[in-house]
């Protein structure tokens, strides 16, 4: 009886561990914004948030719906690790060079999540380019999702 017990709280605890997962979401933006004005970041949150505190749950009903009453300066955070990261762009054009200190900044990180127990589940990017005459700015985003289990 003693053995099952023990065997049963092993198994419990097993298939907990198994549903129990870490999000973190690592986000690069690359500026596409000719002569190097732009900004450039890695980003990546160090604080939990529940999205709930700050949802509005709408209705058919008029007048039914909860709705929420957060500032924005509430849903901010200050907690987030902010990587410098070089432009797409500089002076004299497309810089590969740039491109290249990039890749080696975001796989470090990559590398650095990997070793921590973490798996590289999603990858998400985006463009926001030239809108057409006379707009030269944009961005380049890209989302990588780790999970933890």
């Amino acid at each position: 009886m003693k053995r099952i017990t023990l065997l049963l709280l092993l198994f419990c605890g097993t298939v907990s561990t198994l549903f129990a997962q870490d999000v973190k979401i690592v986000t690069v933006v690359e500026s596409i914004i000719p002569n190097g004005l732009g900004r450039s970041r890695m980003i990546v949150s160090n604080e939990i948030k529940d999205y709930k505190e700050y949802t509005t749950i709408r209705t058919e009903t008029k007048g039914k719906d909860q709705k929420n009453k957060s500032k924005r300066g509430e849903i901010r955070t200050k907690e987030y690790e902010e990587t410098k990261l070089l432009n797409f762009y500089n002076i004299g054009g497309i810089r590969f060079q740039n491109i290249a200190a990039n890749d080696a900044l975001v796989t470090s990180k990559i590398t650095e999540m990997l070793k921590n127990g973490y798996e590289l589940k999603f990858v998400n990017s985006g463009v926001e380019a030239s809108a057409g005459k006379g707009d030269s700015t944009g961005i380049y985003v890209t989302r990588y999702i780790f999970i933890k289990k």
